[in-house]
């Protein structure tokens, strides 16, 4: 995967890029760096010997209390993983909204009327 990413994912950057990512076959973390996990949303504790073992090319994405911590250890991060794509959460625990969801995109395809003379 040559994908390239950005320093940091919205929450509904997050659940969007999860969704797509993991139906190519891509596994998406959500890292807790201040062992206090996310009400209802899956986390794995930040241990580096443990995360080592999960498949090369995956998505790490941090958390901590504000985003900012994460986003400037980024680089310290991305030095100790770098077979994987690691990233920041933006705004960290405080801005997740806990029973946010992303619906399927249910919209019927927009088709254009013919015109008079085409049909």
């Amino acid at each position: 995967m040559n994908e390239q990413f950005p320093d940091e994912w919205t929450q509904e950057q997050f659940l969007r890029e999860k969704a797509r990512l993991e139906a190519e076959g891509v596994k998406v973390l959500l890292i807790d760096t201040i062992l206090a996990p996310i009400e209802k949303a899956k986390t794995v504790v930040y241990n580096p010997f443990e995360l080592k073992k999960e498949p090369k090319g995956s998505v790490f994405v941090f958390y901590c209390d504000t985003g900012k911590v994460t986003y400037d250890r980024l680089k310290e991060y991305r030095a100790k993983f770098p077979e994987y794509h690691c990233l920041s959460l933006r705004g960290g625990r405080g801005y997740w909204r806990k029973n946010m969801q992303l619906l399927p995109d249910r919209a019927p395809a927009c088709e254009l009327p013919k015109a008079s003379d085409e049909a």
